[in-house]
């Protein structure tokens, strides 16, 4: 199968072709070793925490976050030194997530998958198709074996192996039924409804990309484009499909305490479901600007990061925002809190340790 991607895959993979030549931190002239298979490890460089980074993940005071060029940092310490790892890749990595601080997995372009077993020091490549020309936007898994990979055009592979081995999944959905009888059938690579889910009008029908996965209160919820949340209540074996007030993208979703879910995307749209993505309402913020990543710091704060180094604080649990803007303006993509109550931003301009003063 070879779907050529010719719209925007992402806001995230859209800013991060656009940007990648133009950071700093990669040395084009270092020498790499090559793998077996004739992939090349990813660059040493010196300045990799400047450099794009798209996703991360915190473990037992572990961080690991991934980037640009194959770069994979890691943290022992909340995020006080970091180390880059040694990754069989020089594709974009896009997503990360660890089943417990020795075992983890990332994704990227060229549908490329790592695998680690030692907290993310080391990596090896346990899927790569280079000749689909899509990419893989996030993973997750219910335990140590079984896991999903999400990407464009409702793009997924499923593996039930630990991620040794994966197969083309594609994702079926039926529309959910508040008396939880299944209504019509949709397919997701086959639905050819239309959205306002860019900034420009999509000419022609297609899949929906999938662009983040999130666990909320036992079941697992997938943020597409043009409006649509995909729901399962079996770690992803069945699916439903949700609906949403909503016509734009959604990039990513925020399980947030007492089970509740904020949902949100393009121009500064959350809106927030207290069932289950049943219902939705509109939750007011001050921007405009494209959110792409949330966290909920200990204390209860919620964290919503997006472009134009748009940093949302909510101190009511997430009903209301105060925004507070960065001086560089650089796209942030993903956020994580510290154990200090602080936290660290990721983006086009690497990372940035943050205070709770700088909160305020």
């Amino acid at each position: 199968m070879t779907r050529p991607v010719t719209r925007q895959t992402s806001f995230l993979a859209a800013l991060a072709l656009a940007i990648a030549c133009a950071l700093p931190g990669v040395d084009t002239r270092a020498q790499s070793e090559p793998q077996a298979g004739g992939e090349d490890f990813a660059f040493i460089a010196p300045l990799a925490t400047e450099t794009l980074l798209l996703d991360a993940a915190r473990v037992d005071g572990r961080v690991v976050v991934v980037g640009d060029h194959g770069i994979i940092l890691v943290s022992a310490d909340d995020g006080e030194t970091w180390v880059q790892s040694r990754v069989p890749t020089r594709s974009m990595l896009t997503g990360v997530w660890f089943h417990d601080a020795q075992t983890g997995w990332a994704v990227g372009h060229d549908a490329v998958i790592l695998k680690t077993t030692d907290g993310g020091a080391n990596w090896r490549i346990v899927n790569f198709q280079p000749d689909l020309l899509l990419p893989l936007f996030d993973v997750w898994f219910s335990g140590a074996d079984k896991g999903i990979a999400v990407g464009p055009y409702g793009f997924t592979l499923a593996t039930s192996d630990g991620g040794e081995t994966w197969e083309e999944s594609p994702l079926q959905a039926v529309a959910f039924a508040a008396e939880g009888a299944p209504a019509e059938e949709e397919v997701v690579e086959e639905d050819e409804e239309e959205g306002e889910f860019w900034e420009e009008d999509f000419e022609g029908g297609g899949d929906f990309h999938l662009n983040k996965i999130t666990a909320s209160d036992g079941r697992l919820f997938i943020a597409a484009e043009a409006g649509n949340i995909y729901r399962s209540d079996d770690a992803g074996d069945n699916w439903y499909s949700m609906t949403t007030p909503y016509g734009g993208s959604f990039f990513s979703a925020l399980s947030l305490d007492g089970g509740d879910l904020l949902a949100f995307g393009l121009r500064g749209n959350v809106f927030r479901s207290a069932d289950g993505g049943e219902t939705w309402r509109q939750v007011e913020t001050p921007v405009q600007t494209t959110l792409t990543e949330g966290t909920q710091l200990d204390d209860g704060t919620v964290v919503i990061v997006g472009m134009s180094g748009t940093i949302l604080i909510s101190e009511d649990g997430g009903d209301s925002f105060r925004l507070v803007q960065r001086e560089d303006r650089k796209a942030l993509t993903s956020v994580i809190g510290r154990k200090d109550g602080g936290l660290i931003v990721f983006g086009e301009a690497g990372l940035d340790p943050m205070s709770r003063d700088e909160l305020s």
